[in-house]
C-alpha cells in the first residue's frame, strides 16, 4: 500500500536548490531598487541647472556629495557579489547528479530493448554467475539482475512495471526536506536550538519593535507627534501671533531636541559661540524669555541660528552644519504649523468656543517659510534674491528715476534702462542676474464660480456649498513680459474706443466737484456734438425764410428738436403700418417660432452644462487615480542646504474680518498648469460680499498674488409643502373616473359639434 515518506537530504543536494531560490528572491528585487541611477543623467541635469543655480549652496553642495559620496560603489559591489553567489548556485545544482531516475530493467541487464527471451535469459545467467552471493558477487546487484529477470520474463511482474514504473507496484512517495541532516543530528541539537531561539526570540521583535516605536512617534507627514502637539497648544494659546513668536514657536520644535532626534547635536563649543552670535544679534532675539520650552538650550540654539540664517550672519564651521540642518527641517514644520492653524479654525467654526487662530498668524507662517529659504528678513527688498544684490545697490533702484522696488518692476524695464540702472554690475554679473530673473515663475490665475449639483450653478443661494475653481498657469518671467512690451500696434476701432474712454474718464466725477455741475457740463457736451455733426438741409420748405450760415445755437437746437419728431412720427406710422398688415393668425406663427427657439436655446445650454459636468466629474476621477509629481522646478536660493521645488499655497480669505473662508491648499504638482477646486459654504445672509483669492509661494518673496472675488448671495428657495405630488387620494376608486361615461361624454361632444 502506497504511503508517504518524508527524509531529510544528507546529500545536500535539494538544499542547494533551496539556497538558490531564496538568493534569486533577495537578488532580483534588490538590484531592481537598490542598483545606483545612472550618475551621468544627473550629472548632465546639474550640468543643465548650472547656469542659473550655480551660485546656490545647494548646487555646490550637490556636486561635493556627487563627488565624495562612496554609498554608490558599496552599492555596487554587494549587488555583484550577490549575484556571483547567485551564478555559482545555479552552475552547482546544475551539475548535481539526479538521485531519483526512472526504473528500467535494460540497463539492469545491459540489454538493448529489442532482445529475446532467449537472450534475457541467457545474460541473466552470466550475470547470476559473477555476481551471486554464493560466489562471492555482490548481493545488492544480485538482487537488481533478479529483479530486472522478472520484470522482463514474468507476464504479471511485466504489466506491474508499465502501469506503475516499478516491479514492486506503487510504493510510498517520498518527500525530500532541503535542509542537511547534521541540522537535526543529536550532537548539534543544542547549537541549533540556541540559533533559532536567538533569531527568532530575540533579534526579530527587538527589529519589529524598534521600527514600531520609532514609527508611532511620527505623523503621516514625519513630523513627530510631539511637536504637533506643542503647535496646536501654542496656536491655541496665541491665535494672534506675530512673526517674532512665531520663530520662537518654530524653533521649540522637539525635532531640534536631541533627546528626541539624533540628528540634533548639542556641541562643548555652543557655551562660547551661541552667547557670540547672541550679542552679534542684538535685540533681535528675546534672550530673557523664562517661558519653557524657549529657554532651553536646544531651542535657543535653534532660534539663535535661524535669525542668523535670516540675516545672512557668517558662524562657525560647526555652527554652519547646525544651521543648514535647523534651516532644512523650517519648510515642513511650518507647513505642520499651517495645518494646526487650519484644523484649529474648523473646530472653532463647527463647535465654537474658542477663538481660530487670526489670518495674519497664518500668513506669517507662509512668510516665514518664504524667509528661511531665501535667507532674509521680512522688511527687506525682494530684490536681494538676485545675485550680485547687496544692500547699497538698491538706492540705484528705488531712486526717483527708476523706481524699481519688485522683481516685476525690474523685468518691465526697458533692456537700455535696466542695463543703465545696474551699471554697477560688469557684463557677466549682469548676464548672470537676467539668467536668474528670467527664470523665476509667474502664475496667471482665472477663477470660476459656481454651485456643483445644482439646477441653476450660477445662482449662489444661502447655504449653499460654493465651488471656486482656480486655473493656475505657470510661465517664465521673461516670457510674460516680453509678451506685454512687444504689444502689437492698435486698429482705428480701438483707438477710437480708447478716445471715448479718456473723454469719458474726463468727465469722470472727481471728489471735489460738485455732480450737478459735472451734469451740466456733459449736457452741453452732447448739445455740442449734435449741433457739430448735425448737417443743415440745403432744401427749404417754400414758407420758411432762409437761414443764415452764423445762425445761433438756439436756432439749431429748434431744427433738430423738429427733425428729431419728424423721425419719430414717421417710425410710428411705419410701426402701425407693419402692425396692420400682419394677421393675427401671422402674429400667432411668429411668436410660435420664436417660443420654440427659446426653447431649443436653453435645450442646448443645458446640455453645454451636462457636459461640462461630466467633464469636471471624470477630471476629478483622474485626479483621484493618478499621482502627480512633485517635482516642479528647483527654487533659485543662494543659502538654503537643499534642493527645494516651487510650491504654492491657494486660498481664499475675508480681508474685512481677517478670516480663513477656504483651508489652504498646497499646491505642489504646477508645473505647467494646474487645475485646484476651493469650497466652502456660502454665507446664511443674503447680500454682496468682498473675498480674496490669495496665492503665496513658500519659496519666494515678492511673488504673492491677490485677486478680489465678489460673491452674490440670493435668498434660497422656498420648500414646497403642498406639491401636487403629495397629495394622495384616500382611496383611488372615488378619484379614478368611470370609462364608460368618458365614452358617453365624448360622444355626445362630437353631436354637439355636428
Amino acid at each position: 500500500m502506497a504511503g508517504q515518506q518524508f527524509q531529510y537530504d544528507d546529500s545536500g543536494n535539494t538544499f542547494f536548490y533551496f539556497l538558490t531560490s531564496f538568493v534569486g528572491l533577495i537578488v532580483i528585487p534588490a538590484t531592481y531598487y537598490l542598483w545606483p541611477r545612472d550618475q551621468n543623467a544627473e550629472q548632465l541635469r546639474l550640468k543643465s541647472l548650472r547656469r542659473v543655480h550655480g551660485r546656490c549652496l545647494w548646487y555646490r553642495l550637490r556636486l561635493m556629495k556627487s563627488q565624495q559620496s562612496v554609498v554608490p560603489t558599496l552599492k555596487k559591489a554587494a549587488l555583484l557579489l550577490g549575484w556571483a553567489l547567485f551564478i555559482f548556485l545555479a552552475y552547482k545544482v546544475s551539475t548535481l547528479d539526479r538521485e531519483y531516475q526512472e526504473y528500467n530493467p535494460w540497463e539492469v541487464l545491459n540489454l538493448d530493448q529489442s532482445a529475446s527471451v532467449a537472450e534475457i535469459k541467457k545474460q541473466f545467467r552470466v550475470l547470476s554467475l559473477k555476481f551471486h552471493p554464493d560466489k562471492g558477487g555482490d548481493e545488492a546487484m544480485f538482487m537488481r539482475i533478479t529483479k530486472a529477470y522478472k520484470a522482463l520474463t514474468d507476464e504479471d511482474a511485466r504489466q506491474i512495471w508499465e502501469n506503475y514504473g516499478n516491479p514492486d507496484g506503487p510504493g510510498a512517495t517520498r518527500f525530500g526536506i532541503a535542509l542537511p541532516g547534521w541540522i537535526v543530528d543529536q550532537k548539534n541539537s543544542m547549537l541549533v536550538l540556541l540559533v533559532y531561539g536567538l533569531a527568532f526570540m530575540v533579534i526579530l521583535p527587538v527589529v519589529v519593535g524598534t521600527w514600531w516605536y520609532r514609527s508611532i512617534r511620527y505623523s503621516g507627514d514625519q513630523i513627530l507627534i510631539n511637536t504637533t502637539q506643542l503647535f496646536m497648544h501654542f496656536m491655541y494659546k496665541t491665535p494672534n501671533m506675530n512673526m517674532k513668536r512665531l520663530g520662537m514657536v518654530l524653533t521649540a520644535a522637539f525635532e531640534f531636541d536631541p533627546r528626541s532626534n539624533k540628528e540634533a547635536i548639542i556641541r562643548p563649543t555652543d557655551n562660547v559661540e551661541v552667547p557670540q552670535l547672541i550679542r552679534e544679534l542684538g535685540s533681535i532675539i528675546n534672550v530673557k524669555k523664562k517661558e519653557p520650552p524657549f529657554c532651553y538650550p536646544y531651542s535657543l540654539k535653534a532660534r539663535v541660528l535661524l535669525l542668523a540664517q535670516l540675516a545672512r550672519m557668517d558662524v562657525s564651521e560647526d555652527l554652519e552644519e547646525d544651521q543648514r540642518f535647523v534651516v532644512r527641517k523650517c519648510p515642513a514644520l511650518l507647513q505642520e504649523m499651517i495645518n494646526v492653524g487650519c484644523q484649529l479654525t474648523m473646530m472653532a467654526n463647527s463647535r465654537g468656543g474658542f477663538h481660530a487662530p487670526r489670518l495674519v498668524s497664518i500668513e506669517n507662517c507662509m512668510k516665514l517659510s518664504q524667509m528661511s529659504v531665501q535667507g532674509l528678513q521680512e522688511a527687506k527688498s525682494p530684490l536681494l534674491q538676485l545675485p550680485h544684490f547687496e544692500e547699497e545697490h538698491l538706492r540705484y533702484c528705488i531712486s526717483k528715476k527708476y523706481k524699481v522696488r519688485t522683481l516685476q518692476d525690474l523685468v518691465s524695464l526697458k533692456d537700455s534702462d535696466r542695463r543703465n540702472m545696474l551699471r554697477f554690475l560688469g557684463e557677466e554679473k549682469y548676464d548672470e542676474v537676467m539668467g536668474v530673473l528670467s527664470s523665476l515663475p509667474h502664475i496667471t490665475m482665472e477663477t470660476k464660480l459656481q454651485v456643483l449639483d445644482d439646477e441653476d450653478s450660477s445662482n449662489i443661494t444661502a447655504g449653499s456649498i460654493v465651488t471656486v475653481t482656480v486655473t493656475l498657469t505657470r510661465k517664465k518671467m521673461c516670457e510674460v513680459f516680453e509678451k506685454e512690451q512687444v504689444a502689437p500696434a492698435l486698429p482705428e476701432d480701438a483707438a477710437a474706443a480708447e478716445e471715448s474712454q479718456a473723454d469719458a474718464g474726463k468727465n469722470k466725477v472727481k471728489g471735489w466737484q460738485n455732480k450737478s455741475k459735472v451734469t451740466k457740463k456733459a449736457a452741453k457736451a452732447k448739445k455740442k456734438k449734435l449741433t457739430k455733426k448735425k448737417p443743415l438741409p440745403q432744401q427749404q420748405a417754400k414758407g420758411d425764410k432762409p437761414k443764415q450760415a452764423n445762425g445761433n445755437v438756439a436756432g439749431n437746437d429748434v431744427a433738430v428738436k423738429e427733425e428729431d419728431e419728424e423721425a419719430s412720427d414717421k417710425g410710428s406710422e411705419s410701426d402701425e403700418g407693419e402692425g396692420n398688415k400682419d394677421t393675427p393668425s401671422e402674429r400667432e406663427e411668429e411668436s410660435d417660432k420664436q417660443s420654440d427657439a427659446e426653447m431649443d436655446q436653453m435645450g442646448g445650454d443645458d446640455e453645454q452644462e451636462w457636459k461640462a459636468l461630466q467633464q469636471s466629474i471624470q477630471r476629478r476621477e483622474r485626479a483621484l487615480l493618478e499621482t502627480k509629481s512633485k517635482v516642479t522646478h528647483p527654487v533659485y536660493s543662494l543659502y538654503f542646504p537643499e534642493e527645494k521645488q516651487e510650491w504654492w499655497w491657494l486660498y481664499i480669505t475675508d480681508r474685512r474680518d481677517q478670516t480663513l473662508v477656504s483651508m489652504p491648499y498646497h499646491v505642489c504638482t504646477l508645473r505647467d498648469t494646474e487645475e485646484v477646486e476651493l469650497k466652502f459654504p456660502a454665507p446664511s445672509k443674503t447680500g454682496n460680499y468682498q473675498y480674496s483669492v490669495v496665492l503665496r509661494s513658500d519659496s519666494y518673496m515678492g511673488l504673492d498674488q491677490i485677486k478680489p472675488l465678489k460673491l452674490e448671495v440670493h435668498e434660497a428657495k422656498a420648500m414646497l409643502d403642498n406639491h401636487p405630488q403629495w397629495d394622495i387620494p384616500d382611496t383611488e376608486e372615488e378619484e379614478e373616473p368611470d370609462d364608460s361615461d368618458g365614452i358617453e361624454e365624448s360622444e355626445e361632444e362630437e353631436e354637439d359639434n355636428d
